[in-house]
Formats: C-alpha cells, sequence, structure tokens
C-alpha cells in the first residue's frame, strides 16, 4: 500500500516544481516514486565537486534533504500540513569523482508531528557512497 496522501504525483511533475531552485541549478533528476520510496539522482561534475575534486560532503546532504523532504510532504494532505527540515545527519563512507549518484529516501517513522526518513546514496555500481537520516517538523497551515 503507497503511503503518498498527494495524488497523481510523477517524477515529472517533481521535476517542474523544482524550476529556478537549487534542485535544479545542480541537476537534481527525480527517477521514481514507488509505493514507499523516491528514487533521483545527481551529477558529479563542476557544480557538485569540492576542490579536491570528489563530490563535495554538503552535495550528498543536498540530495538527501531534497527527497527526504519531497517524500515527507508528499505524505501529508498539502492542503492542510506541510513538513520542514528539523535535523540532518550524515555518513560520507565512499568518495566519487565523476558520473551520477543515485539517492533513494525511505521513511522510518510517519507521524503527527515529526517524519525521519532515511536516505541511502549509491554510485551506479550499486556501492553505498552516504546514508543520511533527516528528521522533519510537520507544520499546520494557518488560515
Amino acid at each position: 500500500m503507497a503511503i503518498w496522501k498527494t495524488d497523481g504525483i510523477t517524477p515529472e511533475i517533481l521535476q517542474r516544481q523544482s524550476k529556478n531552485t537549487l534542485v535544479e541549478y545542480i541537476g537534481i533528476q527525480f527517477l521514481e516514486i514507488g509505493p514507499d520510496y523516491l528514487k533521483a539522482s545527481m551529477p558529479v561534475d563542476h557544480r557538485t565537486h569540492q576542490p579536491m575534486g570528489i563530490l563535495h560532503g554538503g552535495a550528498h546532504v543536498v540530495l538527501a534533504e531534497t527527497l527526504g523532504s519531497v517524500g515527507a510532504n508528499l505524505c501529508l494532505d498539502n492542503t492542510k500540513q506541510y513538513a520542514v527540515g528539523l535535523d540532518i545527519n550524515s555518513n560520507h563512507l565512499k568518495s566519487i569523482r565523476e558520473g551520477i549518484v543515485i539517492g533513494v529516501a525511505t521513511p522510518i517513522h510517519i507521524g503527527s508531528q515529526t517524519q525521519v526518513w532515511e536516505i541511502k546514496i549509491y554510485n551506479e555500481t550499486e556501492q553505498l557512497l552516504n546514508i543520511s537520516r533527516l528528521t522533519m517538523m510537520v507544520q499546520n497551515i494557518l488560515k
């Protein structure tokens, strides 16, 4: 059973919503929305490198927070609530110099006031590069 409360959402819609944002600037592409996960890719190039020529740790965090935040908000009735980042922890396990990385976000906890998401980031040969945990705070929309 799908966890999403936002009907009819597709990777293409998520991509359009990301126009003129950091997501678009660094080249994050939404790939797949599964029943309980969200997947996106990010290039490893001049936009995401650190000075040593490897993927910047902050770029890992941008991909992780993007996936977890989007996933969290898709689990809410967006006419009544929205979720914002509260805390993120990111462990960098392996470096990469070029290519693309793939992030997969899955929920650990979907509560009425908080959500916790795990985001794993892999290289093209499915080696784990990074694992992040994102805590989201659920807010009510005031009218």
